[in-house]
């Protein structure tokens, strides 16, 4: 298991640097994105039956990714609340095309 950050300012860059490769990053945006589009449908439609769906969605991909690409640990096991909010943090930076200069800040490329 992962070891536990002390902080938040401790736990982003570790955070980073277990999400090192790009087809971790892209399943981790899809799952990311798709689950906030079921989110979103869920609120528009009062289908709330959708809500478990959305958070399945994101996990899947991350787990699937961190096991099969990046063969590590979900941080979610030690930080859950803190991998959550970075994975929304990571999909903002993902999507916007700053992650590679995030990553560049804390020397991870």
């Amino acid at each position: 298991m992962a070891e536990r950050s002390p902080d938040y300012r401790a736990f982003w860059p570790r955070y980073l640097a277990e999400h090192s490769k790009p087809t971790t990053q892209l399943l981790h945006a899809i799952g990311t994105g798709l689950g906030l589009v079921l989110l979103v449908i869920a609120i528009v439609t009062t289908h709330w039956w959708l809500l478990p769906f959305a958070l399945v969605t994101g996990y899947a991909f991350a787990w699937i990714a961190h096991a099969m690409v990046e063969r590590n640990t979900p941080t979610t096991f030690t930080h859950p609340w803190w991998s959550f909010i970075s994975d929304f943090r990571m999909f903002a930076l993902f999507i916007t095309g700053r992650l590679g200069r995030e990553r560049t800040r804390y020397n991870l490329d």
